[in-house]
């Protein structure tokens, strides 16, 4: 079997790749480079440069790897500049996924997992219980452009399955973190460990937004995976036995809550440097608590998280400290 990985050569698609090529699949990897870093990749696995909408390419390396699987990453992905630009994340996001998947159905592909996320929750409404989990059943309700075209690619990704005899399974990722070797660190600087990495670096306060949430500490309650993990939930995606034109659509995550400020305190011990958060207002459309449910996962891949939030920061500053060398403290 040969997988197709689009965005193979990004901060998670290289750790997909890596994960499936350990494990003896066939994979070949199709980036636009925009964010994706080849040297990411193992030296044996074919990079094509180009994107999702272009359909004559994608036949074209299918036919030439005799592709029968697709894992989907490829995707703009940053909350903010989809408000600022929502044309170009539905043309890229959605759009993307439609020729994908036309051209899926159209060589007989009958494998496909879907690179989703927590965002089509929104801010889930938890029945006012501060500890309750997000399950797989709890309503989505996307406030951004970026989670509507996830929700909008899970409806084409079951719809175009059961049409066309095509086993999908989609994995809602929650908060992704850490890194498999300091070289396939997160060169962003948009999720909150890499953001106070660089306040840090910079000699300024780490910030958090808002103590008065209702939860313990009155931060925001997150779930965070390690990279690693997510990877693997990859693989078992890929590997599930399931009929053909079946569907699955799972949470991904360790379904363990760490708030803002216990993270930033984790961070402060890995990096030596504990100056005190600044404090800022709430951030409209913050959830206060978004912690996955996760036993369908457990029960239907057979995944469990094995990764803590400590190894996820200590791997996320090695490949930070790689890339800033004066970086390092304590």
């Amino acid at each position: 079997m040969t997988w197709l990985i689009t965005g193979g050569a990004g901060y998670i698609g290289a750790h997909v790749t890596r994960s499936l090529t350990g494990a003896g699949e066939r994979v070949v990897v199709l980036d636009d480079v925009s964010s994706g870093v080849p040297e990411r990749l193992p030296s044996d696995v074919p990079l094509v440069r180009g994107s999702a909408l272009d359909g004559e390419l994608l036949r074209r390396v299918c036919a030439e790897h005799a592709v029968t699987g697709v894992v989907h990453l490829a995707a703009r992905k940053q909350v903010g500049e989809s408000v600022e630009q929502p044309l170009r994340y539905y043309r890229e996001n959605v759009g993307g996924l439609v020729t994908l998947l036309d051209v899926v159905a159209g060589a007989g592909i009958d494998r496909f997992v879907f690179s989703s996320s927590a965002a089509v929750y929104g801010d889930p409404p938890l029945g006012g219980a501060p500890d309750a989990l997000v399950s797989e059943r709890t309503p989505c309700a996307p406030v951004s452009p970026y989670g509507e075209t996830k929700l909008a690619g899970e409806w084409l990704v079951r719809a175009a399955g059961r049409a066309h005899g095509i086993t999908t399974t989609c994995l809602r990722y929650f908060n992704v973190a850490g890194a498999g070797r300091p070289d396939l660190a997160d060169t962003g600087i948009f999720n909150v460990i890499p953001m106070v990495f660089d306040r840090l670096t910079r000699g300024e306060a780490p910030r958090i937004f808002g103590t008065d949430h209702p939860t313990p500490d009155g931060t925001c309650v997150r779930d965070y995976i390690h990279v690693s993990d997510l990877a693997e939930a990859h693989l078992a995606a890929a590997r599930r036995p399931a009929a053909p034109g079946t569907d699955l659509t799972v949470n991904i995550g360790r379904g363990e809550g760490v708030s803002v400020r216990e993270l930033i305190t984790v961070i402060g011990e890995v990096t030596g440097d504990r100056r005190a958060p600044v404090i800022e207002p709430r951030r409209p459309g913050d959830a206060p608590h978004a912690v996955a449910d996760v036993r369908l996962a457990a029960k239907e891949l057979g995944f469990t998280a094995r990764r803590g939030v400590r190894e996820m920061v200590e791997s996320a500053w090695a490949g930070w400290c790689l890339r800033h060398p004066d970086a390092r403290r304590g």
